[in-house]
């Protein structure tokens, strides 16, 4: 399968028989990035967290009692 990274525009080919591969075929909103794109924005992110001004906001999870 050729995919496309998005941040680069670098076309790369992946085995079509990959999870990876399936949800893209399957799920137009999952986004392929190659590796050196994903380990630059994995770089950057931990620095931005170590800096304290990085917040991740997620849904608060409520407990049903049931």
């Amino acid at each position: 399968m050729r995919v496309k990274c998005v941040l680069c525009d670098k076309i790369d080919t992946i085995d079509d028989e990959t999870l990876e591969a399936k949800r893209l075929r399957n799920r137009p909103i999952h986004t392929y990035m190659c590796g050196p794109c994903n380990n630059r924005i994995e770089i950057k992110t931990n620095e931005r967290i170590k800096t304290g001004n990085f917040r991740l906001y997620r849904d608060k999870k409520t407990e049903d009692h049931w």
